[in-house]
């Protein structure tokens, strides 16, 4: 009597035993390149999720949908692959819990941006954080300007938290709604309190030109100093 399914293909695709080794080392290969480019990509690619979160997303997810189509994949194989991520993800859940270093390069860790009101520009450079970028995620939080922000931290999902200053306590800042920060220029009209475009410096001016004594650009807007309304 002839069989309904050809069990072999069906579950091997024809293919000979020892391919479930290349099975279990494409899986660690692939883990590991997929780990290493969301790592590269940093934290805004792969926002809300961690790194290590979207690769066993991505992983399984293709593992659990090439046999359902290809008929050149078999069954027994894609297993495997679930069985290795798996194992792969126990592991390096395993190492972060022991190791701080470990867990700080594949989760990454939080960054300040802000501090007292102004840019920490090295962890800009280290973020790859568009200004604008970082501007519209302050908006959305309903800041006009630098000053009104004590601290603001770059998270392991790539989220912005905010620390706000007191009413009372709010100080002259880098103004970011753009109608106000589009009026930057590199010279200056008349005396009064200016922020430093690049690194968010105050700083009272005369008419002319001025380097910054922080950064020592030379683009200025007039600084702000009103109170959040929340």
């Amino acid at each position: 009597m002839k069989e309904i399914f050809e069990w072999n293909r069906v579950f091997y695709n024809d293919l000979p035993m020892n391919f479930a080794l290349e099975v279990v080392f494409r899986s660690t290969v692939m883990f590991i390149i997929l780990l290493l480019t969301l790592k590269l990509a940093g934290k805004r690619g792969v926002k809300q999720l961690s790194i290590f979160e979207t690769v066993i997303i991505i992983a399984l997810g293709s593992a659990a949908g090439d046999p359902m189509f290809y008929e050149d994949v078999g069954i027994v194989p894609a297993a495997i692959v679930f069985i290795v991520i798996i194992i792969l993800y126990r592991s390096v859940t395993w190492l972060t819990g022991k190791s701080k270093k470990f867990e700080e390069f594949i989760e990454g860790k939080t960054e300040c941006l802000i501090n007292n009101g102004k840019f920490s520009i090295a962890t800009f450079k280290k973020e790859s954080l568009a200004q604008d970028e970082f501007f519209s995620e302050l908006r959305i939080k309903s800041i006009e300007h630098l000053g009104q922000v004590k601290h603001a931290f770059i998270e392991t999902s790539g989220e912005i938290s905010v620390f706000f200053y007191e009413d009372k306590d709010v100080q002259y800042g880098l103004p970011i709604l753009p109608a106000t920060f589009n009026k930057k220029s590199t010279i200056i009209p008349t005396e009064a309190i200016y922020a430093c475009t690049f690194c968010g410096h105050i700083e009272e001016q005369k008419a002319g030109t001025a380097k910054c004594k922080v950064c020592t650009k030379e683009e200025w807007v007039p600084a702000l100093k009103t109170l959040r309304i929340t």
